[in-house]
């Protein structure tokens, strides 16, 4: 209901509502030039007055400028008479022409078919001639029509009234607004948002900064993009190169659209004028290339990104204020929609506005990735790997994706909520990418049979006994030099032996000698010919806080058993959840490590450390 009153009073109010919109958002064009006068000395009073008088001086000189245009264009039309309609016949003749002729071919065809299939009647039944009436005609005086002066007086007052009463009613409202500027944002806080002066005036700023920066950028690239197609269409000799130019600049106003309106007027003259179709194919790629270098290269700089809407929205914004206030609601639905998701950015319960519009990712990546795996396609999970991969490493991928992920994972499985198959479906993924992230290169894995693996195994352990297939059970040499080795322990769940199975891969790429057991594969001792003095650095490793970390004590006291000399270094994560306990401490251990990150940088000192000696 209130959204349906919102709309009504949108529409019933358009007759008010546009020019005092349009005023303030003139407002935020000529803030700046009043607080440049401000600066310069003049009055607050003044610097108004002077910056309204510049700005309805210049639309003035334009206005005109355009007009003197417009009635050159009117007076040559009956020139370009020939031209045109030698165009518009050979274009007839290549299009319209050939499907009448296809139409007529078989319009005779069925005729002939339909002749030979009838039977003659008798002559008798002919139908006789209808006699015709002669036409009466009827003689009316001429009178005299011509317009009396004071009639064409009056219609040209009706027809400018409405446009000056508009305009004045502009201006009028654009000198209150920029004289009470702090008095109105006074209010404006005092009404919506007394309790929390710090969150409104945030808001404030936010929606003033970025829409006074996205109109003076938007208002100079026109300019610009204008100005450019002036000077082309002047050099290509298209007759009222000024005209068009304006009409670009203005018409980029409107989203998307605007631009190849007046692309389209400008080739409509130019096949008018010239009798060849050069000059149009010539206007139509000058358009085309300026809209791509302004729109590619200069506004993404300027403000693309400082907008923060997505380009969908721009376009239904432009399809929603164009119903509701025509082609002044079309140029002022960026502006009008940036000021909704700024409000849904500060105020809560608008929060829905910023996340329909905004160009922000309504999931993060972890979310993603988990919503990715759920639907059983590892491929578009790896195309945003390589575009993440791209700007930053493999491993701050596993700590701020992967293992996050992962956690998403165990809370569902906790919950209930996920299936066994389901499971194996997202063990199946993880599986494909870890498989490819960490290959030479990220390549899309093959389709294997659904249920080919991990029906028994996790897919840290289906990783590793891969591995050891190439290398064998203990994953390398067992007689090794004297600190040469690194052990990454999981503590016990599929997700710490996958976290481990990780952190033994990403040791691996730093040329390190590291080896993924489980805590199982030690409880028996060494194997025959290891020796303790080859291990340096002992991981143990959880993917997430979950239970298995109470077990970080007992495995612990028991490395030490098995490798005195060796350095004893936990992974815990902190999770999604939570951020890691201030309380948490290394225990037994000798080192902390919340990431895989930290954990990485701990065995490149100890490799740097052990090279120097």
């Amino acid at each position: 209901m209130t959204a349906g009153i919102i709309l009504a009073l949108l529409y019933v109010g358009r007759d008010v509502l546009i020019p005092v919109t349009f005023a303030v958002m003139l407002s935020l064009l000529v803030a700046p030039l009043v607080r440049g006068l401000r600066r310069i000395g003049a009055g607050r009073i003044s610097s108004v007055l002077i910056a309204v008088l510049m700005l309805s001086v210049s639309f003035t000189a334009a206005a005109m400028a355009l007009g003197t245009q417009i009635l050159h264009i009117a007076e040559s039309l009956p020139q370009y008479e020939t031209t045109i309609q030698r165009k518009l016949k050979t274009l007839d003749e290549a299009t319209v022409g050939r499907l009448r002729l296809l139409t007529l071919e078989a319009s005779r065809l069925i005729e002939v078919h339909e002749t030979a299939d009838t039977v003659p009647g008798r002559t008798g039944d002919h139908e006789r001639p209808v006699p015709t009436r002669p036409a009466s005609v009827v003689m009316l005086q001429s009178q005299d029509v011509s317009p009396q002066p004071l009639q064409l007086i009056g219609k040209l007052l009706t027809s400018v009234w409405a446009p000056l009463q508009a305009t004045g009613i502009v201006l009028l409202v654009l000198i209150f607004v920029l004289l009470e500027y702090e008095s109105l944002r006074d209010r404006f806080i005092r009404l919506i948002g007394a309790t929390d002066i710090r969150s409104t005036t945030l808001a404030l700023n936010d929606a003033g900064d970025r829409l006074s920066r996205f109109f003076v950028s938007q208002f100079a690239v026109n300019l610009c993009f204008g100005a450019a197609i002036w000077a082309i269409l002047s050099v290509l000799r298209v007759p009222q190169a000024m005209l068009l130019g304006a009409l670009a600049g203005v018409l980029r106003f409107v989203p998307y659209m605007g631009v190849w309106i007046a692309a389209l007027f400008s080739a409509a003259l130019a096949f008018a004028v010239d009798p060849g179709w050069s000059l149009v194919a010539g206007t139509l790629g000058v358009f085309v290339l300026l809209d791509i270098i302004v729109a590619q290269l200069l506004e993404p700089q300027l403000y693309g990104h400082a907008t923060g809407l997505s380009p969908l929205a721009v376009v239904v914004a432009a399809i929603f204020w164009g119903t509701l206030w025509g082609p002044v609601g079309l140029i002022l639905s960026t502006p009008l929609t940036l000021c909704l998701v700024v409000a849904g950015r500060h105020v809560k319960a608008l929060g829905i506005l910023e996340l329909l519009s905004s160009d922000a990712q309504p999931l993060t990546l972890p979310q993603r990735f988990y919503q990715r795996a759920l639907s059983g396609d590892p491929h578009e999970i790896i195309a945003n790997a390589r575009a993440f991969l791209k700007r930053d490493s493999l491993v701050a991928y596993c700590d701020r994706v992967l293992i996050p992920a992962l956690h998403f994972v165990r809370l569902d499985t906790d919950m209930g909520a996920t299936s066994e198959d389901q499971r194996r479906k997202i063990g199946r993924v993880i599986l494909d990418v870890v498989a490819a992230l960490s290959s030479n290169g990220l390549k899309f894995p093959r389709r294997r049979r659904r249920g080919s693996v991990l029906e028994d195994v996790s897919a840290g352990r289906w990783l590793r006994q891969q591995r050891e297939q190439l290398s064998g059970k203990w994953q390398g040499p067992l007689g090794v030099p004297p600190g040469s080795v690194v052990i990454c322990l999981g503590l016990g769940s599929s997700d710490d032996d996958l976290a481990a199975e990780l952190l033994a891969r990403l040791l691996r790429m730093q040329k390190i000698d590291a080896r993924n057991f489980s805590p199982e594969d030690l409880h028996g001792g060494l194997p025959p010919g290891a020796d303790p003095e080859g291990v340096s650095i002992v991981y143990l490793v959880s993917a997430f806080p979950s239970p298995e970390r109470d077990r970080a004590e007992s495995i612990g006291r028991q490395v030490h058993e098995l490798f005195p000399r060796a350095y004893l270094v936990k992974v815990f994560p902190p999770g999604v959840i939570a951020p890691p306990e201030l309380g948490e401490s290394a225990g037994n251990a000798d080192h902390m490590a919340s990431s895989l990150v930290q954990a990485i940088q701990i065995g490149m000192s100890w490799q740097e450390e052990r090279d120097k000696t």
